[in-house]
């Protein structure tokens, strides 16, 4: 079986993260994002897949080479223009040969069951009347902001995109078996009202024509649409949950590990620090001594945790150092950042409302009681800088000393005590 993985787009949602990288290269539970997709595709008996690209491709085939990593091989196709899912998969055609084909959208985190139940009736044959092309449908409390799934008798009968309507119901989870027939209702298509040629308009005139979908429903706990940077600690969480762990850096003598924590060679864990899992301690890592690690927590390949830091369900990228007597909860920090002492991310709002997150210039609602920061790549704060919850550091950007920040700040910026914002120019 073949697969086509779409991962040409841009992230913009996610800012400041994918101000330095495509958003299927965010690290989340031990490795990139796309890596757990392309495990899952092999899991399901894919032999063959292919990446549709375009922003940053080179990143992303760098990483992910011919596909030996993952025990696949891999090709490529570059979307050129951004037009839509239909116009992203028609890049596929050349690839499809005369049978079922995965797809999956790439900034989902998903448990890897859901693509082998989608694919069993092609193990077993499809008798009884029943299809062999199917479609994941996610159970949500609101199904607002995606595409609405109408069923009858266990098969799609329409995709309604974005009702407005907040009720709950189910969505399109973005991970299909098609027929190579669909290319035919793709081309058919024409643009929809944002300009786009849409997967979803092409699946209704495919089931308007007596096609049949069956769709493979699953829970909201085990699928996680990655498109705003507080999904990505979500995602963290389910996917960590599913990893295998392995102690094989160095952990010192008075230092305790508890529960489900891998601690990668290379990585040392010095006396007097306290890690509870899961946890996930990247090759190069030096924590401690005496720093608390807790829960969920990912330390990317390099990143440093000082002496009485303490860091809370939050990802630290490759290469950045958290000071000491520093606090980091439910945060992102972006590769090569420095916290300075006394550095604190308050996660946590007075009136324990839902923080709320500015995305695409707009203020969202995160969902979550509980959220701390997200800073771009090389950022920098002096001592004692406090971050506010939900706020964004742009990359590069530079924060004083004793500055309590309560606002979003642009990339390549330097914020003073007087609340000042200098343009910092690259050297």
């Amino acid at each position: 079986m073949r697969a086509v993985i779409l991962a040409a787009g841009k992230g913009i949602r996610l800012e400041p993260l994918t101000q330095g990288r495509p958003k299927h290269l965010l690290p989340v539970a031990g490795d990139p994002l796309i890596a757990h997709t392309l495990r899952a595709v092999k899991s399901a008996g894919v032999s063959d897949a292919l990446l549709i690209v375009h922003y940053m491709k080179e990143a992303i085939t760098s990483y992910v080479g011919d596909g030996s990593l993952f025990s696949l091989r891999v090709d490529y196709a570059d979307q050129g223009e951004i037009l839509g899912t239909g116009h992203a998969l028609k890049a596929a055609e050349p690839f499809i040969r005369d049978e079922p084909f995965l797809l999956v959208y790439g900034d989902l985190a998903f448990h890897p069951e859901i693509l082998r139940e989608m694919v069993q009736p092609l193990d077993r044959g499809s008798g009884g009347g029943a299809s062999p092309y199917a479609i994941a449908g996610v159970d949500v409390e609101s199904i607002k902001e995606y595409g609405s799934l109408k069923i009858e008798d266990g098969l799609l009968s329409e995709i309604v995109e974005k009702p407005q309507s907040g009720v709950g119901g189910t969505i399109n989870g973005g991970i299909y078996l098609l027929p190579p027939e669909i290319f035919r209702y793709i081309d058919s298509t024409p643009r929809s009202s944002r300009g786009e040629y849409e997967l979803t308009s092409a699946i209704n005139r495919y089931i308007g024509d007596g096609g049949r979908i069956r769709v493979v429903r699953t829970g909201k706990g085990r699928w996680v649409d990655v498109g705003r940077p507080w999904d990505l600690l979500e995602a963290n969480r389910m996917l960590m949950d599913l990893r295998d762990c392995a102690v094989e850096g160095d952990v010192r003598d008075g230092a305790h590990l508890v529960g489900r924590v891998c601690v990668e060679r290379g990585a040392e864990i010095l006396p007097g620090s306290y890690v509870e899992g899961p946890a996930w301690i990247s090759s190069g890592c030096r924590v401690g001594p005496n720093a608390y690690i807790r829960p969920y927590t990912y330390l990317c390949r390099g990143a440093r945790v000082g002496n009485a830091c303490e860091v809370k369900g939050s990802i630290i990228m490759e290469g950045s150092h958290v000071g000491h007597l520093s606090y980091v909860g439910d945060s992102i920090v972006g590769a090569n950042c420095n916290l300075g002492a006394g550095t604190i991310t308050a996660n946590l709002r007075f009136d324990e409302m839902p923080v709320k997150v500015s995305v695409k210039g707009e203020r969202v609602s995160s969902g979550r009681k509980k959220l701390g920061a997200f800073l771009g790549d090389g950022v920098k704060t002096g001592i004692n800088v406090s971050l506010f919850p939900g706020v964004k550091v742009g990359s590069g950007s530079w924060i004083a000393p004793h500055v309590a920040l309560d606002g979003d700040v642009p990339p390549q910026t330097f914020v003073t005590c007087e609340g000042t914002l200098v343009r910092r120019e690259r050297k």
